[in-house]
């Protein structure tokens, strides 16, 4: 059995978090043989590097711009490896280049294209844990390119999609609801959601997953589940 984790940037901010996620993994691996994470950067890491780069220019050049803030979900994913290492879980970190995930369009909001399967079949043969940096990729001129809003959510779809297995996204809330619900207490939990109904609910401004990634899943048929990180596994499936 195998599974890909999604670790949104709040479930990563700190260091005691990145720790207990550890934790969680060392138990669940006693369970399922193969798992993959993919993380975003810690917090709001993304912002503050955006901050330096239009502190220094009005108008910074968008492949630098994408060559800097890959670098955040770069920590994210070398922090959860040392802390998976360091109580006896062998885990590796590896960036969107390194898995062959190529893209292609403009930088800054680039698409996926392919991602070197058998790369990530070997790794997962040595029973290692893989840990994957979301939101980015190389296009063909082996520049690293990001993937828009939500690249995380995208990239870990993605790679259920090529690994033919399901993809648990974890972030700040159980599950997706009808409405906000830090805005409207009277909105309900849906405990199950078809692809397209989260397609439409992404396009008019539902941010706990984002739209390109709710495309994959229905090309790729990839049950996808949302859910608290390290809460309850009650939250809301998206499927056919």
């Amino acid at each position: 059995m195998r599974v890909v984790l999604k670790y949104g940037g709040s479930s990563v901010a700190t260091l005691e978090k990145i720790s207990k996620i550890a934790d969680y993994i060392k138990e669940l691996k006693e369970k399922i043989d193969e798992i993959i994470i993919v993380v975003s950067a810690m917090g709001k890491t993304t912002d503050e590097l955006l901050k330096k780069a239009y502190s220094l220019a009005r108008t910074p050049n968008k492949r630098e711009i994408d060559m800097l803030i890959s670098t955040g979900e770069q920590q994210s994913a070398a922090l959860l490896s040392i802390a998976l290492n360091s109580i006896g879980c062998d885990a590796i970190s590896y960036t969107g280049c390194q898995i062959g995930l190529r893209t292609v369009g403009e930088y800054g909001n680039s698409e996926i294209i392919s991602i070197d399967k058998n790369f990530l079949e070997k790794q997962l043969k040595e029973q290692k844990v893989v840990i994957v940096a979301g939101f980015q990729g190389v296009n063909d001129s082996g520049d690293i390119t990001t993937l828009g809003r939500g690249g995380s959510d995208t990239t870990a779809v993605a790679l259920a999609g090529v690994l033919g297995c399901e993809c648990r996204i974890y972030t700040d809330v159980d599950g997706v609801y009808t409405d906000d619900p830090r805005k409207n207490n009277l909105a309900t939990k849906i405990e199950k959601i078809s692809y397209d109904d989260m397609e439409k609910m992404s396009k008019n401004g539902a941010k706990v997953m984002e739209t390109k990634a709710v495309v994959i899943g229905k090309k790729y048929k990839v049950p996808i589940f949302v859910g608290e990180s390290l809460g309850s596994e009650k939250g809301t499936y998206i499927v056919e």
